[in-house]
């Protein structure tokens, strides 16, 4: 190991860790400037999923969350009044991971962004 090295730090310095309420204000701001608007459209779904999960990840990662591994789930919908339940279950550090999540919905379309952080080391 390089003297002065922090390639093995096992926590992350307080101000890189991992924060929800961070990390929510990038998703509800990416999404509602993304989705405002948009009716839903099956044939678009795909590539718009992609995209926001895409953007939603960049954004995250210029938070500066050094050292973690993200993960950005997205789940758009089509909204008919229906009800929706999605759970995830993880094995991670408590001390140091961490998830962020928002909905966002319309008079056409729903969509869930769930942004989880694993710290490596």
């Amino acid at each position: 190991m390089v003297e002065g090295s922090d390639a093995y730090l096992i926590r992350p310095n307080h101000q890189h860790k991992f924060k929800p309420t961070v990390v929510k204000d990038c998703i509800r701001e990416i999404v509602r400037e993304r989705l405002s608007g948009v009716q839903y459209d099956p044939e678009n779904v795909p590539e718009l999923t992609r995209s926001l999960a895409e953007s939603v990840k960049d954004k995250v990662k210029n938070a500066g969350f050094d050292r973690y591994k993200l993960v950005v789930q997205v789940l758009i919908g089509e909204q008919r009044g229906q009800g929706v339940k999605m759970s995830s279950r993880c094995l991670w550090d408590a001390d140091t991971d961490n998830y962020a999540e928002d909905v966002f919905m319309n008079d056409s379309l729903f969509c869930v962004v769930a942004v989880f952080g694993s710290y490596y080391y």
